[in-house]
């Protein structure tokens, strides 16, 4: 499929069945399915209800979802303006190469500009090496410096007790 007949488009509370197969669909990919707990009732609260947590981009060739790519806002206090944090990315297996992950990220770049956002960053897993070229391939660039740490179950309940 030619790159004009990509649709981009911010999902919809109807298209919360569809993202969450998308996130079992990355999850398989990126070998972390076991960790994947959301279901629907949940994605629909965070992503359309009351406060919206994040935003999600959907891509469509021919009226079929072929990706997504899920975001939020976050903050930089040494520039003093936000940024936008992408948080997941994916495009289905047989439209991979076809300019959807560009076209996404092409979208999602405006949307920092029109924002007035200072950056757009992501991580990615260390051994996804056709991920970290087709980024490099963008002009970004890994932050050497900086490891991302979690806190989540009995830590987080323990810190937050």
């Amino acid at each position: 499929m030619s790159r004009a007949m990509i649709d981009i488009r911010p999902a919809r509370e109807a298209d919360t069945a569809q993202i969450l197969e998308f996130i079992g669909e990355l999850a398989r990919y990126e070998r972390l399915e076991h960790e994947v707990v959301a279901t629907e009732a949940q994605l629909r609260e965070t992503l359309f209800g009351t406060r919206r947590y994040a935003e999600v981009l959907i891509a469509s060739a021919a009226d079929e979802p072929v990706g997504f790519a899920l975001f939020f806002h976050t903050y930089s206090t040494f520039m003093g303006q936000p940024g936008i944090y992408l948080e997941d990315l994916y495009v289905t297996e047989h439209m991979r190469g076809q300019g959807v992950g560009r076209q996404l990220l092409r979208r999602l770049a405006r949307l920092a500009i029109e924002r007035r956002c200072a950056r757009l960053e992501w991580a990615v897993l260390e051994w996804n090496a056709p991920a970290i070229a087709f980024y490099r391939n963008l002009g970004a660039r890994p932050m050497e410096d900086w490891r991302t740490f979690r806190l989540t179950g009995a830590a987080l309940e323990q810190l937050g007790a």
